[in-house]
This record gives C-alpha cells, sequence and structure tokens, in this order.
C-alpha cells in the first residue's frame, strides 16, 4: 500500500524520513537491465552517427556531438547507481557493470566510489571539505587569504574554469591516476590502471578503424560536452543560496543529506538524461534507491518535491555564488560579499 502523505513524518524530521523511504530501495533487475539497454545501445548509434558526420560537415559532426554526450553522461549516472549498489541486489553485479562502464566514461569505477562514499559521507560538514566536492571558502576564510590567493579562488569559481576547463581536466587526465587515495591500498591503483588499459585498448581499435585525427574529433567534443554537463548538474545539487553548511560539532548526516541537496526540478526529458539526479536530497538521504524510483517517491510523497526546490531558470544564479556566510548561513556571491563590507566600512565611520 502506498504510504500517504498523511502518514508521512514531518518535513524536519529526516531521520523517519530515512526509514519511510528505506521501502523503495529494491532494485528491479529487469527494470535496471532495460534502463542499461536503452542508454548504451543509442549511445554507440549516435556515436557512429557523429563519426559518419565528420564525412559531411564538422559543424554537423559537432551537433551531433550533443546527444550523443547526454546518452554519455546518463551512463554516467548509471554507474553512480552501482557505486551505490542501487541498480542489482547482487554487489558483484553492480560491481562489474560499473566498470565496464567506467571506461567509456574515463572513470575508474571503485576510485571514483570511494570518493564519492566519501562526499556523502561529509556533505555539508564545513571541517570535512576536499574529498569528492568542489572547493568551497567560507568569507573568513576568503578574507584571510592573500591577493594573489583571492585571485586564484576567484578564477576557480569562474563559471569558464568552473564548468568548461574543470571538467575536461577531471576526466581526462586528473581520473588517470588515483589522487587522494594514492596511500589507500592496491586497489585504487588496480582501479585506475586497469581502467587506463581497456580505455587504451578501445581506443586503440578505434584510431586503427577510423584514424587518430577523425577518432579525436569525434570523441573530443562528446566527452567535453558529457563532462561539462556532469559537473553543472553536481554543483546546482550542493552549492544553491539556502543550501546546509555546518561544523563538526553540529552537523548531522540526515538534516544535512534533506536539506542541504537541492531538489533541481527538471523537465521530463532532463530528468530522463540525468537519471533523475536532481532529486538530490531524497537520492542523499537514501542513496540505495535505484535512480527509476526516485520519480515514486516524489509521487507518493508530494511535500518532498518542494523541499530545496530548484528550477532550471533559477539554477543559473547559483553560477554566482561562490563563498559561504557562516553568520547567515548562506552561500553568497563576491559581490555579496563586497556590499557586507561597504556596509560595515559606512557603519562604523558614523
Amino acid at each position: 500500500m502506498t504510504i500517504t502523505e498523511d502518514t508521512s513524518p514531518s518535513i524536519g524530521d529526516a531521520k523517519r524520513w530515512m526509514r519511510v523511504l528505506a521501502r523503495y530501495r529494491e532494485p528491479q533487475g529487469a527494470r535496471s537491465l532495460f534502463e542499461i539497454l536503452v542508454t548504451a545501445v543509442p549511445f554507440v548509434i549516435l556515436w557512429t552517427l557523429t563519426w559518419l558526420a565528420l564525412g559531411v560537415a564538422y559543424w554537423l559532426c559537432l551537433l551531433m556531438a550533443v546527444p550523443t554526450a547526454f546518452f554519455l553522461m546518463r551512463l554516467f549516472m548509471i554507474q553512480h547507481d552501482c557505486g551505490h549498489g542501487a541498480l542489482f541486489r547482487h554487489r558483484a553485479a553492480n560491481d562489474w557493470v560499473g566498470r565496464i562502464i567506467g571506461v567509456v566514461t574515463l572513470t575508474p569505477y571503485h576510485c571514483w566510489l570511494r570518493a564519492h562514499a566519501a562526499h556523502h559521507a561529509n556533505a555539508g560538514n564545513l571541517d570535512r571539505r576536499g574529498m569528492g566536492d568542489m572547493t568551497t571558502l567560507t568569507t573568513e576564510e576568503y578574507l584571510g587569504l592573500s591577493p594573489l590567493g583571492r585571485l586564484g579562488y576567484r578564477l576557480y569559481r569562474h563559471p569558464v574554469v568552473l564548468f568548461g576547463l574543470i571538467p575536461t581536466y577531471l576526466f581526462v587526465i586528473h581520473q588517470r591516476l588515483p589522487f587522494g587515495l594514492m596511500r589507500g591500498g592496491v586497489q585504487p591503483w588496480l582501479s585506475a590502471m586497469g581502467t587506463n588499459a581497456a580505455i587504451a585498448g578501445v581506443a586503440g581499435l578505434l584510431i586503427l578503424l577510423m584514424g587518430f585525427w577523425p577518432f579525436l574529433l569525434v570523441q573530443g567534443p562528446v566527452v567535453v560536452f558529457s563532462a561539462s554537463i556532469a559537473v553543472w548538474f553536481f554543483y546546482v545539487q550542493h552549492q544553491f543560496e539556502d543550501t546546509v553548511w555546518q561544523r563538526e560539532d553540529e552537523w548531522g548526516f540526515h538534516e544535512v543529506a534533506l536539506h542541504g541537496s537541492s531538489h533541481y526540478e527538471l523537465p521530463p526529458p532532463m530528468a530522463w538524461f540525468t537519471g533523475n539526479i536532481g532529486v538530490h536530497h531524497v537520492h542523499h538521504l537514501a542513496s540505495r534507491i535505484p535512480f527509476y524510483r526516485l520519480a515514486e517517491v516524489l509521487r507518493d510523497h508530494p511535500q518532498l518535491a518542494g523541499l530545496g526546490r530548484l528550477t532550471f531558470l533559477q539554477s543559473f544564479r547559483c553560477t554566482t555564488l561562490a563563498l559561504w556566510d557562516e553568520q547567515q548561513r548562506r552561500l553568497i556571491s563576491f559581490r555579496d560579499l563586497r556590499r557586507q563590507r561597504a556596509v560595515r566600512s559606512v557603519a562604523l565611520q558614523t
């Protein structure tokens, strides 16, 4: 029987919500296989058509690279679910599907799994930043930097860098080595090097088939577009004005999971391509729920839909937010900080 709104916990009772959401954790094996097929097959077809378009005109190739990139991003979201053990009942099935998809997404499965687990375990904890998240400084930390340090941080947070240069660096270069896990034992190295070897093998075969430059001209835009889209979604799901960051002594997993992640409400086609990852507050509270059941959660518990709601148009405002104001308990922009300092300066002079 569907749990109705009347029997649901209050919107602030995060611990009880986690118990309610546990009933949605059961994966449906046939549905999971179907989701893989309707993503992987169109991706292969579109990638091939993108290559064929190269022989007509490069602008057409670039045009075809866009839908191809969206399917590649969806494969990454499926890999993401595998990492949470959400796609299949057995851990081995999740792991092998995740490893195989990781060759296509250029993402070593076990390295990413450990970094992402750290993100889930520490999201919103000001004293445990730096693993699997976007670098975010408090206003005091920013003001304590040297002029050169402030410039470096401002450049890092610039949209061209954050959604253009950094995504490509992360997927193409950074993930070739187990950064952050260098001393984490043999598994991160096996994951990174094994994935690199498989990528080299697949790329080598495609280069033999189509040539080096045609391969680069096709694969390059697909990877760049998909990486930028993936980083954008990861960003807006935590970097919105009313997100929650707390110090270690007051931080609580359940409350921060539910209130520190957004519900990025998207048009149905975009929600499909992104594996419903926009229902991020539910995902962070109950990460074992398969992505195809997240919409079911919102249908059964509509009060969750309004929590942390962020529309597509509203999300562009998030690009200006760069600093956590511990006094106001919200993210602010560099312009907001300048205004605050100007007001304080005037107040001190009067």
